[in-house]
């Protein structure tokens, strides 16, 4: 005697519905890192950004003489020096290729891109926990949530697809004589 497994109906006839899904919700997360990267890279040798920013904050906020706008501005001045924004800037550009892997591999329907972002994605609910519980908000509450789902989604549908044929499986009638 088999027994079937029973999965939810979110598996069976809309799994490529959401799957791409995901996945653009991916690829989207890599264009976003993607352009935050390129800013940081290039931010670091542009030198009348910031003064652009210091005009701006003399002219429009009309904060020329104040203590906090000159302090903030010579700590950006001195992260800008100090090259933190550059190793942000790879670290962004670098988990883009991650994500944009993970998309395009989901789109595609690929097992190891599924069990990428499993294991990706997995890897940093930690994080997103820690980031909830010292600054709660509700847009890291809802991409915390989000992130949830797509594991749980993408871990039932490995595990459906390993055994595909423990479904087809249906229970022999017996004869009795």
């Amino acid at each position: 005697m088999s027994r079937a497994t029973v999965a939810p109906r979110i598996l069976h006839r809309r799994r490529v519905r959401y799957l791409k899904l995901i996945a653009v919700f991916k690829i989207l997360k890599g264009v976003l890192l993607l352009s935050l990267g390129f800013s940081l890279l290039f931010l670091n040798t542009r030198t009348r950004w910031l003064d652009a920013i210091s005009d701006w904050a003399a002219d429009e906020i009309l904060l020329e003489h104040s203590r906090a706008i000159v302090y903030l501005l010579n700590k950006l001045q001195d992260a800008l020096a100090a090259g933190h924004l550059r190793a942000t800037g790879l670290l962004a550009l670098f988990y883009s290729g991650v994500l944009f892997t993970e998309g395009i591999g989901v789109y595609l329907q690929k097992r190891w891109a599924e069990m990428l972002m499993v294991f990706a994605t997995a890897a940093l609910i930690p994080i997103e926990v820690r980031h909830i519980w010292h600054r709660p908000t509700l847009g890291a509450f809802l991409i915390f949530l989000v992130n949830c789902f797509i594991v749980w989604f993408l871990y039932r549908v490995l595990r459906r697809d390993r055994h595909p044929e423990a479904e087809r499986v249906e229970p022999e009638p017996v004869e009795m004589n």
